[in-house]
């Protein structure tokens, strides 16, 4: 990385392949109080903002209503355009993984990777989707174990079983296939051409100069919306989570009732969100990287506890007879759209999967900078199937050890949590489970810790993205900036949690989704652009040219090795070399 902190030194990408602009990152900023910002996109974004805010503090009835009102509208006219737009997304990205541009460089020939394999796991998983897979983990197969799709009868063994498939439609490929599309487009126009890291530079090959414009504004105020409501669904979820893992275990450890409500929640984001600006202070390497190696090994110890301490045996059978089920009918459930309106499934879809499609599109924005300013070094090839697949292996797992038990208990024992859970919510469903488990007070302790930091983490990243937006696409914005906006997505989340609770999270998160789904659409042409421009550049005699003037001044090193010829580039004045398959 260069000293001035843009992605990439003078050298061979420099000179094939990035983009032919005079405008750097940051090139048309103001620096105002510390901050150094995009005016066009700050002032807009902000005024929005404050307004959403003010709005929904001082006339909350209309809020709600207005979040009724939102919910139904895309319920009822977009659910067809949300499930066709996820498997176009999923496609896309499969497509550039498996084709030729899957041997393309993030960074160019000449790029190395910042973190381990280990590391790079840690935080992409983190920031994917932490919180949610605490949150719903337990209470959505059981949710759907009692009003199951498909004409299963209601809890029963095939309940269960299309319980588990649904859950892992939720949280399997289609939200990580979002994910890289998104986080290949940045991480490739950043890094390999040079523009700045902001969702305005993937329009590149169809914009051109005019990204720098008011077609370029409009793209980041739209990407800034989706991202600070995804961000914000995910903070208010992990407080309600944490409020209810306070509450059950507050007698026992700290000695006094805590109540649960939006109160309490308020005061956890304000809390958390102060312990969040700790991280935010310490940086990428020292903050989100340790929290999120930390956050994976207690979520790893969390999972083999009650993988122990439950029906193990029953959850070793499960994962493979619901992976099984999931994969044999992922067409069906990838592309079931409760299109006959008088079916006993009506509204189904709009309380569940346009959700979570929504709240991974309003996501991807934030996962997707996160994840691309990470994998500088990766291949295409090695960016689209770790990113699509070694997650969601992770997290059907994690699944199967959760739902799974809490399934198995509902199944073949006289001991129940469906009723607590259906009446007081999702986010009790997990302490619930543990009550039938031993070492219940260790399990909610450890399962209230880890919420808490997957939140800072949460929290941290969207302001390292969001001060990348904010700044014009600076690759290292200032801390100050950073801090705003960590305040900036705790006081949404607390606003939305006053303004109508969980029903508001949804609704964000489907609102926030639906005009990026488009942008997202386009996004899949213009990066198909980018990568075959990059393709053909590498396949061309210029390009051999340079490697063979490289050659011949000692930078490049050739070997044959199993996979072919591997070439290694260093350019003059460089101390590291990167390779190219």
């Amino acid at each position: 990385m260069a000293e001035d902190g843009s992605p990439h030194d003078e050298g061979i990408t420099n000179e094939l392949f990035e983009a032919d602009t005079e405008t750097e990152p940051g090139g048309t900023n103001v620096q105002v109080a510390g901050l150094d910002v995009q005016p066009h996109v700050v002032l807009i974004s902000s005024a929005v903002i404050v307004l959403f805010v003010a709005i929904t503090l001082l006339f909350p009835d209309r809020a709600e209503q207005g979040f009724d009102w939102a919910f139904e509208g895309v319920n009822a006219n977009f659910s067809w355009f949300y499930v066709l737009a996820m498997n176009v997304f999923m496609v896309s990205v499969l497509f550039f993984g498996a084709s030729k541009y899957g041997r393309i460089r993030l960074g160019g020939v000449d790029a190395d990777t910042e973190f381990s394999d280990l590391s790079w796991f840690a935080m992409l998983f983190s920031a994917g989707m932490g919180i949610g897979l605490m949150f719903w983990s337990v209470g959505e197969p059981l949710f759907h174990f009692a009003d199951p799709l498909f004409g299963a009868e209601p809890e029963t063994e095939a309940a269960a079983e299309t319980a588990m498939a649904i859950t892992y439609l939720h949280w399997g490929f289609h939200p990580w296939g979002v994910y890289a599309l998104v986080g290949l487009g940045i991480g490739f126009f950043t890094f390999n051409r040079g523009l700045p890291m902001t969702f305005r530079s993937v329009f590149w090959p169809l914009l051109g100069e005019r990204i720098h414009g008011w077609w370029g504004h409009l793209i980041d105020v739209l990407t800034v919306f989706a991202t600070l409501f995804g961000i914000a669904t995910s903070l208010g979820l992990g407080a309600l989570q944490i409020n209810a893992g306070i509450s059950f275990i507050g007698p026992e450890v700290f000695g006094v009732a805590v109540p649960n409500g939006t109160g309490t929640q308020v005061v956890i984001i304000a809390v958390i969100t102060v312990i969040a600006l700790v991280s935010v202070g310490l940086g990428m390497h020292e903050g989100i990287r340790r929290l999120s190696q930390f956050n994976v090994r207690l979520m790893v110890l969390l999972m083999v506890m009650v993988l122990l301490a439950g029906p193990t045996l029953f959850v070793l059978g499960t994962f493979p007879q619901a992976l099984g089920n999931y994969l044999v009918n992922f067409p069906e459930l990838a592309l079931w759209t409760d299109s006959y309106g008088e079916s006993p499934y009506a509204g189904w879809q709009g309380e569940w999967t346009l959700f979570y499609w929504g709240w991974w599109i309003a996501w991807s924005p934030f996962v997707r900078m996160f994840i691309a300013r990470i994998s500088r070094g990766r291949t295409v090839r090695e960016f689209v199937f770790a990113v699509l697949f070694l997650p969601p292996l992770f997290s059907f797992f994690w699944m199967a050890v959760f739902g799974g038990t809490a399934l198995q208990f509902e199944l073949f024992t006289e001991q129940t949590i469906m009723g607590t859970v259906f009446e007081a919510g999702e986010e009790v469903a997990m302490f619930e489970l543990f009550t039938l488990l031993p070492l219940t007070a260790v399990l909610s302790v450890i399962t209230v810790v880890l919420v808490m930091t997957f939140f800072v983490t949460s929290s941290d990243s969207g302001s390292l993205v969001l001060g990348h937006i904010s700044s014009g696409g600076m690759h290292e914005a200032p801390k100050n900036q950073r801090v705003a906006w960590a305040l900036a997505e705790g006081t949404v989340a607390a606003v939305l949690l006053i303004g109508g609770g969980l029903a508001a999270l949804q609704t964000a998160s489907i609102t926030a989704g639906l005009p990026f789904a488009f942008v997202l659409l386009v996004l899949c042409y213009s990066l198909w652009k980018g990568l075959d421009g990059e393709y053909e550049t590498l396949e061309s005699d210029k390009f051999a040219t340079v490697v063979d003037d490289l050659v011949e001044k000692g930078n490049v090193v050739t070997e044959e090795t199993g996979a072919g010829v591997v070439t290694d580039i260093q350019d003059e004045g460089e101390g590291e070399s990167a390779t190219e398959e």
